[in-house]
């Protein structure tokens, strides 16, 4: 069976030759992951409700209710892998584009993200209320964006910083847009928390395939050496 390779290139990492294998179990590990984690945030948020469920014996009802929270996750994990390889694609045009400015114009492009999600959503839905909370949404996320870069660094080098901190940041936003227009605080957080979980999940477990992929290519490149030192 001959399976495909799939190039990726991200800046000063060079070039990736990724098997396809891979990225199709990622595709459904991540699946499972954005299933698994809405399904957790669902039944803590709405614990009043489940409680309720218990305590009447609605077990049929309870599992009905969990496995729509799951599939919900999942339609939340597909909309943060259109993002994730969309941004894999814009990347590559960024560097072709902007050249060495590329890493300036992410910054720029985060910072005028976290404003506009707060100020828009302010004018929009704050009615002249506290916008302490939409400051600390907009802190929320780019913390947890911090944190998935700085181990990003780790696992790679330090020129992944800002590539990364871009994808959390902004792709996340994007793929949040469709419940940001809506504003219910319970969907909202909601939807965050599973787009976190998947974006971080892919952006790191990238580095992953990468390796087991260039394994992999090595050994094939080893058999054909031989095969051929044979002949």
């Amino acid at each position: 069976m001959v399976v495909g390779t799939i190039i990726i290139k991200k800046q000063n990492l060079g070039e990736q030759r990724v098997n396809s294998r891979h990225l199709v179990r990622l595709f459904f590990s991540t699946l499972l992951v954005g299933g698994i984690t809405a399904g957790i945030v669902g039944v803590v948020s709405r614990w009043g409700q489940f409680q309720s469920l218990v305590e009447s014996k609605e077990y049929i009802e309870i599992l009905m209710t969990f496995i729509w929270l799951v599939g919900l996750g999942l339609i939340f994990s597909v909309i943060s892998q259109m993002g994730f390889f969309s941004y894999l694609t814009i990347h590559r045009f960024g560097l072709g584009i902007f050249k060495n400015l590329w890493n300036a114009v992410q910054l720029v492009i985060v910072m005028f993200v976290l404003f506009d999600l707060v100020y828009l959503r302010y004018i929009t839905f704050g009615e002249g209320g506290s916008l302490t909370p939409y400051i600390l949404m907009a802190v929320l996320i780019l913390v947890v964006a911090l944190i998935v870069a700085i181990i990003k660094v780790k696992l790679t080098n330090k020129h992944a910083f800002i590539p990364a901190l871009f994808f959390m940041v902004v792709a996340t936003v994007i793929e949040w847009v469709p419940v940001l227009r809506e504003n219910d605080q319970a969907w909202l957080y909601f939807m965050l928390v599973p787009l976190l979980v998947c974006n971080s999940y892919q952006l790191l477990t990238l580095q992953k395939i990468n390796q087991k992929s260039a394994e992999e290519l090595g050994r094939k490149k080893a058999r054909v050496q031989m095969n051929t030192s044979k002949a």
